[in-house]
């Protein structure tokens, strides 16, 4: 695309913006509805079928730079988009309101399964950064040590987690908090009347259309912006962590939003805590297909940008345990101290690629 003039790059990047938002809809539908019919619970929906839909795009520019060894592009497509994926919570925040209900996002979740979710955001980028410490050496069976308790550590969390969904050892008792979880918070949940008509078949046939739909459009929204930023003259690494992962965190906006119309906060949130736990387990797909060791191959912005996710999915999670009621800006006190941070955080990325 790059031999394209700008104006029709521009329009060629919001028709796939306009199809990604689109299926995001019928993706949140048809989640919220199977969630409803197999019983898996809205925060393991999120963190395992949405999220891995919603991430398609990411998979396929993954793959494409592992199988032509480009390894700093599959490195720095998922590690630079995780810090503004996460600030998609502030989005969501400020535009996700509903008639009726108060209080920002982490307020209405009220979900301790997320914020066991939030930590495993937190351990599995732990582990990432400590990999890209590691020699490039240690290669065996075309796997690394790295990568291997990456997707151990990921799967451990899903573990973890749905056991949590079962049961958790705990009871609000504050009687306003209470009100806030139960019977009306239920009832919002039920899923879209017209989806929830469907037969499972039908639900899954949509599903999957709304997902190869998220992956093509992607993947034009990659390599629309990527022509764009060469035109407007953004460096890599700061297109990466702005204009790109906005772009490829349209599906999350866009599910997440349709998530909450629909009254199922939980499913929004762990939708984006599931996409972000998820996607450094892709180093392992990378490191197979390439043959060579994948995250030593990571940037000093490449780590910059995950130890900000890091923090910035720490605020949440303290935010999902206080559950804050005031809201400033139009937006609850996690979420301004998220966007304050992520500000703050990019003046340090133009410092450190300057």
């Amino acid at each position: 695309m790059s031999s394209l003039p700008l104006w029709l790059v521009a329009l060629i990047f919001a028709a796939a913006a306009v199809v990604v938002w689109v299926a995001g809809v019928q993706l949140s539908k048809a989640t919220d509805a199977l969630d409803d019919r197999f019983r898996i619970g809205s925060a393991f929906g999120g963190l395992i079928i949405l999220a891995i839909a919603t991430n398609l795009p990411e998979i396929a520019i993954t793959v494409s730079a592992a199988i032509s060894g480009n390894l700093a592009i599959a490195v720095g497509n998922i590690l630079g988009g995780i810090a503004l994926q996460t600030v998609v919570l502030v989005v969501l925040d400020v535009f996700g309101r509903r008639d009726g209900l108060t209080g920002p996002l982490t307020f209405r979740a009220a979900s301790l399964v997320l914020v066991l979710e939030a930590v495993m955001v937190a351990t599995v980028l732990g582990f990432v950064v400590a990999g890209t410490q590691l020699p490039a050496g240690l290669l065996f069976a075309r796997l690394t040590p790295d990568v291997v308790i990456i997707a151990g550590a990921w799967v451990a969390g899903l573990l973890v987690i749905r056991s949590a969904e079962k049961h958790l050892p705990w009871r609000l008792v504050h009687d306003e908090a209470e009100r806030s979880t139960t019977p009306e918070r239920r009832r919002r949940r039920k899923p879209h009347p017209g989806y929830a008509r469907l037969s499972t078949t039908k639900l899954v046939l949509i599903f999957g259309a709304a997902a190869l739909a998220t992956l093509a459009a992607g993947v034009v929204l990659e390599r629309s912006s990527s022509a764009a930023a060469d035109d407007l003259g953004l460096s890599g690494v700061l297109f990466g962590a702005t204009v790109l992962a906005l772009a490829t965190s349209l599906p999350e906006i866009s599910t997440g939003l349709q998530a909450m119309r629909q009254g199922d906060d939980e499913l929004a949130v762990s939708d984006i805590f599931g996409g972000n736990a998820f996607l450094p387990v892709l180093f392992l797909a990378a490191t197979v297909i390439s043959g060579q060791a994948v995250l030593p191959a990571a940037h000093t912005s490449d780590i910059y940008l995950t130890a900000l996710a890091i923090l910035l999915t720490l605020v949440y999670a303290v935010g999902l345990i206080l559950r804050p009621r005031r809201r400033i800006l139009g937006m609850g006190v996690d979420s301004l101290v998220v966007l304050l941070l992520y500000a703050v955080g990019l003046l340090g990325l133009f410092a450190l690629t300057g």
